[in-house]
């Protein structure tokens, strides 16, 4: 039987440099899977459309896809919007069939490239004296939020550093001023701002125009920046490791503390509730009432989320 496609699925972004380094990073799988067809698109936001990565490789006969959400965290895209959008294709291309996997973090090949970004602008000597502000991109999901605390706590753990700290730069509490502050408040001698972002684009560029401004005001201090993931070739074997995934059978994602299955303080309403993804306007074909596509938690059935023959367990 001959391997699925694999399809890398990314938000989308208005910043041209940050988009590009998608496209190019799947260029740098197309290499590294030579005999099976690769592609990617965005579901919003940037060229190309996840539409049209779908129809390209669907013109290279391929039906049969591994759909790998390039996101760190699962929050609402990876829950609800990229499934959704990957209904719709299967929708639109009769005969074909999507298995979906698990997006990338938390993974030790991340802390790997994340101690490597550390290493560039602190020397061993000096990481007794330095804590790490990790910066996620920020939900609305808390159980998103609860994992980029975790890669924090991970990271810290046998890293030789004097603490390391949690912020996010939009939607959720602590924001980065906030929590460059709360390891000033703690102590900190030097900070190292260490984006948990793949690649460049509109939230890192402000990640670093918020420190640059918070250090402007702080000068007694020793605060560095340090650069996002990038297309590192731990980013390209984990990409793989979750294709191979969709592969072997039952996968599943840890949904022990998901907002949709359990009550939490504050997030009572939407226990059992139906995700429903938003308009993507990139989508020309796309139903503004979602029809049948919404994203389901069958809470009586292992919290599975149902597409037909899209099935992707958690």
């Amino acid at each position: 039987m001959t391997s699925p496609a694999l399809l890398l699925v990314g938000h989308g972004t208005r910043d041209d440099d940050g988009a590009e380094a998608f496209r190019e990073f799947v260029e740098i799988l197309k290499t590294r899977l030579p005999d099976t067809p690769v592609g990617g698109g965005f579901i919003e936001l940037s060229p190309p459309p996840l539409a049209d990565a779908v129809a390209e490789l669907v013109g290279q006969g391929a039906t049969r896809f591994a759909a790998v959400p390039l996101v760190l965290v699962s929050a609402g895209h990876a829950k609800g919007d990229i499934p959704a959008a990957l209904v719709r294709e299967r929708e639109r291309h009769p005969g074909t069939s999507f298995r979906y996997g698990r997006p990338l973090g938390p993974h030790p090949s991340l802390l790997t490239v994340l101690d490597r970004r550390l290493d560039e602008v602190v020397t061993p000597e000096e990481r007794a004296e330095t804590t790490v502000l990790l910066v996620g991109r920020g939900s609305t999901d808390p159980d998103a939020n609860a994992e980029v605390a975790k890669v924090a706590r991970l990271f810290w753990e046998g890293r030789g550093l004097a603490g390391v700290e949690t912020a996010f730069v939009s939607l959720a509490a602590p924001s980065v001023p906030d929590g460059l502050t709360r390891c000033r408040l703690l102590g900190a001698k030097r900070i190292v701002v260490l984006p948990y972002f793949l690649f460049t684009g509109i939230l890192p560029d402000r990640v670093v125009e918020q420190t640059r401004e918070w250090a402007a005001a702080h000068a007694d201090l020793d605060v560095r920046q340090a650069g996002v993931l990038g297309a590192t070739e731990e980013l390209a074997e984990l990409v793989l490791e979750r294709y191979r995934e969709t592969q072997q059978g039952d996968l599943r994602m840890n949904c022990d503390t998901c907002v949709y299955r359990i009550a939490m303080p504050g997030f009572e309403a939407k226990v059992g509730a139906p995700q429903r993804p938003h308009h993507h306007p990139d989508d020309p074909a796309h139903d503004h009432g979602h029809g049948g596509h919404g994203h389901h938690h069958d809470h009586d059935h292992g919290h599975g989320h149902g597409h037909g023959s899209h099935s992707h367990a958690h």
